[in-house]
């Protein structure tokens, strides 16, 4: 579910070196962050929602510690009725979604929590955080009621900075996300559906990107946390459902469509 080795990047530099005064002052930065929603009082209150359990580990352990980051994570769910469940009994400030899970995906929870985020004395907004970098992904979970869309790349200090952003009312997107929904909303007319595209899943759409952006097998099981024999079958049913013969043909239709 990934797309990173880990659930949160840290930002530093692979093989980096650093003098002992230069992590001195890195750590010292970084403390100043993760205390920063603390030295201003500011708590909130978050669901984290995703179907991987070792992702909702890493984020908890990394943006969890309340007196820390001013974070309370007060429920996890894996699939969307546990999410509405959680969600429903928690009344989080802010719902830290995945946009493919089992059940309906973001979108459905959105939709089964509309009540919630209309709520005018206790809204409970969502920041959609997830793998996927597509533009059909994030219009859709921002069409729901979303109020930001950022990927697995992002760092934990900015996580919970998005989060208190969220909590307030604003808008919170990856740079490049950004466009996407500027483009979406400036337009008047509906986006053209795509039969080919509509016969896949999610995950298989998911597999689909990586393949055509030339990731091997293996590096696409870590990045989505699952087998290498699971990735193989979503290729498979890609080719078959596509009427392709192998990835050189899936990376050129994929191209031909903008999806890369």
């Amino acid at each position: 579910m990934s797309d990173t080795n880990g659930p949160v990047e840290s930002g530093s530099s692979a093989g980096a070196e650093e003098t002992p005064s230069a992590a001195a002052a890195s750590g010292e930065a970084a403390n100043t962050a993760g205390s920063a929603a603390v030295g201003s009082g500011r708590h909130a209150r978050v669901v984290l929602v995703d179907d991987h359990r070792m992702f909702r580990t890493g984020v908890q352990a990394e943006i969890g510690e309340t007196e820390r980051t001013g974070v309370e994570v007060v429920g996890e769910a894996a699939d969307v009725d546990q999410a509405v469940t959680v969600i429903t009994a928690t009344r989080p400030e802010v719902v830290l979604l995945d946009v493919h899970l089992p059940g309906g995906g973001g979108v459905e929870v959105l939709r089964r929590c509309a009540p919630l985020m209309a709520d005018a004395e206790q809204p409970v907004r969502f920041l959609a955080l997830s793998v996927s970098d597509a533009a059909e992904d994030v219009i859709g979970v921002i069409r729901g009621g979303a109020r930001g869309y950022v990927t697995k790349t992002i760092t934990g200090t900015d996580l919970v900075d998005s989060i208190f952003r969220v909590q307030d009312g604003d808008a919170v997107f990856s740079p490049r996300l950004a466009g996407f929904v500027l483009d979406a909303f400036a337009s008047t007319d509906a986006p053209p559906v795509d039969e080919d595209l509509d016969r896949l899943t999610q995950r298989e759409r998911e597999v689909l990107r990586l393949i055509a952006r030339g990731y091997a097998y293996k590096e696409i099981a870590k990045q989505l946390f699952i087998s290498v024999k699971t990735v193989e079958s979503h290729v498979s049913a890609v080719l078959r459902k596509l009427q392709l013969s192998n990835r050189h043909e899936l990376t050129r239709w994929a191209t031909a469509r903008r999806l890369v």
